[in-house]
């Protein structure tokens, strides 16, 4: 059996797998600390979902050695007690840049450097891959791919919501060019941004990474397209036409049992043509919910999911019960 492939029935009790998949959405984050790079504005640390994650995780802001040393710990622990994934790809978090390219703090509200992310994943590298975050407003962007490729990293992720950039501007040909040239993939968000503080919301429509597609670029479209208001999945037809039309194209599985994107996770139920298009992941350290298979799997397998605290692990029970196949992020990195 291949490696990023998974043998499954509907009962994932009784699943059979080996612990081979690379989750490609987990989030690194961490505390400004000495010459980490990484920054956190006064706004995000006063914000609701910020100060959840640090009471769920027990991180305290006034040590931010022992805090950022303690996520790290906290997620190898979930990580390698996981049944089912044995590597994830770290994400950073660029900041947003004004028109002559240059760091616009003002606006910047979280960042997680790429020299932290490349750091961390040297220090653990069976367990971390590093995945870099560009924004390509920023005037060095190019050499910025070349560097980070140089240093090993396995794919480039970017948030255009909060990072403030149109994806579809063709000013950021030769970014594209970059990262296909160095066969980076580019994992961007789509939909609504609650987590961090956005602006112009409809960047993340998946539309506007045409341009990206069409110059080569391997484009991961995170959450599965999912426009993520609960309300419809707009972009469902997106995910459909270019999983049709661009063999470069994936999507993700990060957050859809979520309560404002599990629309999108009993949608794909309809689309097994698509599921070798999509790639695990999670976005740790967001919670993975069981609400989606209320009804709709046996009680013995909900039985199952309920039991199974790993997020990891709650992840793939959750979609696999529901029918919704997958494959590792490591089918990329052969390419």
């Amino acid at each position: 059996m291949a490696l990023s492939e998974q043998r499954f029935t509907n009962d994932p009790s009784r699943t059979t797998v080996q612990k081979s998949l690379i989750d490609c959405h987990v989030h690194l984050a961490a505390l400004p600390e000495g010459q980490n790079g990484c920054y956190i504005s006064p706004r995000m640390l006063k914000s609701p979902l910020f100060r959840f994650l640090m009471w769920k995780h027990g991180l305290s802001p006034e040590n931010p050695g022992h805090a950022n040393l303690k996520y790290v710990n906290d997620l190898l622990t979930e990580l390698r007690a996981s049944k089912h994934v044995r590597q994830t790809v770290i994400l950073g978090m660029d900041g947003v840049y004004d028109q002559a390219g240059q760091l616009d703090r003002e606006d910047t509200h979280f960042l997680i450097s790429n020299d932290h992310v490349l750091q961390s994943a040297r220090a653990h590298p069976d367990d971390f891959l590093p995945g870099v975050s560009i924004n390509p407003q920023r005037r060095d962007a190019v050499d910025e791919v070349h560097r980070c490729a140089d240093a090993g990293a396995v794919l480039v992720k970017v948030l255009p919501n909060a990072q403030q950039f149109n994806p579809a501007d063709a000013k950021y040909k030769l970014f594209y060019r970059a990262l296909a040239d160095r066969r980076l993939p580019l994992l961007s968000h789509v939909g609504y941004e609650f987590s961090l503080i956005g602006k112009d919301q409809s960047v993340g429509d998946p539309g506007r990474l045409e341009f990206a597609l069409r110059e080569g670029v391997t484009v991961i479209a995170a959450h599965a397209c999912s426009y993520g208001l609960m309300l419809y999945e707009r972009f469902l037809p997106v995910l459909l036409d270019f999983a049709k039309r661009y063999p470069n194209f994936y999507a993700d599985v990060s957050a859809l049992t979520l309560p404002n994107r599990l629309g999108m996770l009993l949608h794909l139920r309809r689309h097994p043509d698509i599921h070798d298009r999509l790639l695990f992941g999670t976005d740790y350290p967001l919670s993975v919910m069981h609400a989606a298979a209320w009804g709709r799997v046996a009680l013995g397998a909900l039985g199952h999911i309920i039991r199974t605290k790993n997020r990891f692990d709650r992840q793939y029970v959750v979609c696999r019960s529901l029918g919704v196949g997958f494959k590792s992020f490591e089918m990329l990195l052969r390419k």
